[in-house]
């Protein structure tokens, strides 16, 4: 059996974590494969599709080519037609199909935490992390509300209007942080706050802490914050963002071979990932 090949592309590409993972979840399936990591400039990334990324198994895609890479490619899933953005390739049988698999990643993190997406629904931050779970949110019929900082509120207001234009009955709304009060069933942290090496930062209060049933937190460094901690202790469900980032890695499994993985293995791999990051 010839050996497969894969890669993650982008511009810069030193700092990624897609190899580490990505050669540890090719171990658990058993398959023999290559995975590397390509710089591509964004203008040459239409002769490095046709010379290079042509003839692999798959690919990942990071900054600055999630969107750039859609008009070169075959076909595209749904869900990615839906989010404008591609993260994902599957070559098969000659045909290349883009796929994102960040909103399956994190469902899939939520999931494996113990975590259901139901009931008062509130993300902290309107980026484009907070786009993509904020889209899984309202696609399962709950109300969302964002809580964000006030030099962010006209963004807020646009990923609203954005939603609610997108998706039909759509219930999205938003806040200050320093207004969030009430209980809260799921509580998303989609900030950069708490993030190495700002370690002591928690983005919401101990008050707002207290009142939370489940809380995800993107940060993946350190594996867990401030926020996850304090939420521990609290005796409500936590997990932090390297959960995602190894459960979208997974996704794309999942469309390149179809491997189905052990939760504990991908936890053990959630560990030694973030042991990996601490070591660079």
């Amino acid at each position: 059996m010839s050996t497969k090949k894969f890669a993650v592309i982008g511009h810069p590409i030193g700092h990624t974590m897609s190899p580490f993972i990505h050669n540890r979840l090719f171990e658990f399936s058993g398959i023999e494969a290559e995975y590397t990591k390509l710089d591509i400039a964004p203008e040459n990334l239409a002769d490095e599709y046709k010379n290079v990324l042509s003839k692999l198994d798959g690919y990942n895609i990071t900054i600055p080519h999630k969107q750039n890479i859609i008009p070169l490619i075959d076909e595209i899933d749904e869900k990615a037609k839906m989010y404008g953005s591609v993260n994902t390739v599957a070559n098969i049988k000659g045909v290349a199909k883009g796929y994102t698999t960040d909103p399956d990643g994190f469902l899939k993190a939520l999931d494996a935490a113990g975590i259901t997406l139901d009931g008062r629904v509130v993300i902290l931050g309107c980026g484009g992390v907070a786009r993509t779970m904020a889209y899984e949110v309202v696609l399962k019929g709950l109300p969302l509300l964002f809580a964000v900082r006030k030099e962010d509120v006209e963004i807020a207001k646009s990923l609203c209007s954005e939603i609610e234009n997108t998706v039909k009955d759509a219930k999205v709304s938003f806040c200050l942080i320093d207004e969030l009060e009430g209980d809260i069933d799921v509580l998303v942290n989609a900030t950069p706050l708490g993030m190495f090496p700002k370690v002591d930062v928690q983005p919401v209060s101990d008050l707002v802490i207290n009142r939370c049933a489940s809380v995800f937190d993107a940060v993946y460094n350190p594996l867990e914050t401030v926020l996850i901690k304090k939420a521990l202790a609290n005796g409500a469900k936590a997990v932090g963002g390297m959960s995602m980032l190894v459960w979208q890695a997974v996704v794309a499994h999942e469309k390149w071979d179809g491997s189905v993985y052990d939760k504990d293995d991908i936890a053990k791999l959630c560990i030694d990932s973030a042991e990996e990051l601490k070591n660079r």
